[in-house]
């Protein structure tokens, strides 16, 4: 036994089996898919605080940068000035630029261990029992058969490449649903310009063109990217990455609103 899985695996395991066991006793089908849900959301609900600390921190970040630009601007070729000038806007608008990497910090392991743990309990067969009871806190978290380890008809354990041969092309929209999810959470997470701040023709700085375009680019790579991974991913894994993401749009909703996704749903609704 490690210090990383008896610290985070083993802990993330047993909350597992509670809400396995609560779901189990309502007598719900496919109780194990239902069960990595509640524990997403259990683990969402434990690290909303964090979560909410380094959304509110990037949300103070992103409405400094026309008065970083602005520093930047005026004291062009005096690093010693712009570093103190920056630091005291900071401070006068209660702004720690470390602010919003400690809760990511703090937050990795945990995710990590969730990844851990699903990785490894979607994948256990016949010796599940066996397996799991060794680890139990409590006697009523143990199991007393194998567990169904499918979803609505879907193995848990397998990937939508392998299912694709036996389930049809449905199943792409799995991959396809993860990296839509990933994408609207990657387009709130960037701030709504508003046109009277829009840069005029001629006036663009070359690095504004570099981040607006790294920017642009990350937006779709990044989904794209997730959405090919959940591809080769066991169906376990997309599930708990599905909810994950989708409970992280709500709280990014509530906390930053839609942020530049909000551009798109006034040209749907007609506004300019």
């Amino acid at each position: 036994m490690n210090i990383f899985d008896s610290l985070i695996v083993y802990p993330i395991i047993n909350i597992l089996l509670l809400c396995y066991q609560i779901v189990f006793s309502l007598h719900a089908p496919y109780a194990l898919g239902f069960s990595i849900i509640l524990l997403t959301i259990v683990i969402r609900l434990i690290l909303y605080p964090l979560t909410g600390a380094q959304l509110k921190a990037s949300k103070k970040m992103q409405d400094l940068n026309p008065h970083l630009k602005n520093l930047k601007e005026r004291h062009k070729g005096d690093a010693k000035t712009l570093q103190a000038e920056t630091m005291k806007l900071y401070k006068e608008h209660g702004v720690n630029p470390a602010a919003g990497c400690l809760p990511v910090l703090i937050q990795m392991p945990v995710i990590f261990g969730l990844y851990s743990v699903l990785n490894k309990i979607i994948h256990l067969g016949a010796g599940t029992v066996v397996e799991v009871n060794k680890i139990v806190y409590f006697d009523f978290l143990k199991l007393t058969k194998v567990w169904d380890t499918s979803f609505f008809g879907i193995p848990l354990g397998q990937n939508p490449s392998h299912l694709i041969s036996t389930i049809g092309p449905l199943i792409i929209l799995v991959p396809l649903a993860t990296g839509a999810f990933q994408f609207l959470q990657s387009k709130m997470m960037l701030p709504s310009t508003p046109k009277a701040a829009l840069v005029k023709k001629g006036e663009v700085k070359k690095d504004d063109d570099f981040a607006t375009a790294f920017q642009s680019q990350a937006l779709y790579i990044f989904p794209i990217m997730i959405g090919f991974f959940s591809w080769g991913f066991p169906i376990g894994l997309s599930l708990y990455w599905n909810t994950f993401t989708i409970f992280g749009i709500i709280q990014q909703y509530k906390i930053s609103g839609l942020g530049s996704l909000k551009e798109w749903t006034d040209k749907i609704n007609g506004k300019k």
